[in-house]
């Protein structure tokens, strides 16, 4: 019986030896918390900024999903109620509807409204100006997202570099005693940082996208009713336009003047011309 149990035993305590000095795995999973400290302090600092970044990117997603609403941007039936008051040349009562409905659609007729003394050419040239500002603002902070994207990665490839670095100085520093495992583990721990900076760049650089394509969207309907909204003002300068061309003298177009019909220029005489 006795003898039985003496190899089991001798099994048993070689077991407890591999386990000891590494050679055979636990079993046990590894927790969270164990993978993420695995880097030591370098890794924790470079998971710290990554963090960070996610934060950052999080807040930036969910900020511009709530300013990028349609009814912020494009509220429905301005563009035909601007334009019916402005059809009966009630430009006081398009500037309340205007103040009644704050939006980017609402800025932009009213910068156009705002040069409409000065004739149609001027307001279509400050509203596309006022276009092209608004559309830099509303990727101002998208282009944060996309920036963020990008430098997550070469964050957590610096960790890795890092991390390769220590390995490799550990297997220097014994002179190559460390085996495989040791330069195993060290990479093992480094490569922590990379996961973490490709968790943090690819959802960022898809929301950035997706979130860029939505501002070129409702930059597109902004410019298309902000036209309808002014149509008033520039079918009126076109009647205006075209009066003006009726009532010139040559139906609008230019005639050369001879030099003695010129105010202040007396016509020659038939003698100082060589007729009779």
């Amino acid at each position: 019986m006795i003898g039985n149990k003496l190899p089991d035993l001798a099994n048993n305590m070689l077991w407890a030896q591999m386990l000891s000095q590494g050679e055979v795995p636990a079993g046990k999973p590894e927790s969270i918390w164990s993978i993420v400290t695995s880097g030591g302090i370098p890794g924790l600092m470079i998971l710290f900024v990554l963090l960070s970044f996610s934060i950052a990117a999080v807040y930036l997603v969910v900020d511009q999903s709530l300013a990028l609403r349609r009814q912020d941007v494009v509220p429905d039936k301005l563009s035909e109620e601007v334009a019916a008051a402005l059809q009966s040349s009630r430009v006081a009562e398009a500037e309340t509807l205007l103040r009644q409905k704050p939006s980017v659609l609402a800025g932009i007729i009213a910068v156009g409204l705002n040069h409409r003394e000065y004739g149609w050419p001027e307001v279509e040239k400050s509203v596309e100006d006022a276009l092209v500002d608004q559309s830099s603002r509303m990727l101002r902070r998208i282009d944060y997202l996309a920036m963020i994207a990008n430098l997550a990665p070469m964050v957590g490839l610096l960790g890795t570099v890092t991390g390769m670095i220590f390995a490799f100085r550990q297997v220097a520093a014994t002179r190559g005693v460390a085996g495989a495992g040791d330069l195993a583990e060290g990479i093992y721990q480094a490569l922590v940082t990379t996961v973490g900076g490709l968790l943090v760049a690819i959802p960022a650089l898809a929301a950035s996208g997706v979130l860029r394509n939505r501002v070129d969207a409702l930059l597109s309907d902004v410019t298309m009713h902000a036209d309808r909204a002014l149509a008033p003002l520039r079918r009126r300068a076109a009647a205006t336009s075209r009066l003006v061309s009726a009532s010139t003298p040559g139906g609008g177009r230019i005639v050369a003047v001879p030099p003695a019909q010129m105010p202040g220029r007396k016509a020659p005489r038939p003698e100082q011309d060589g007729t009779r």
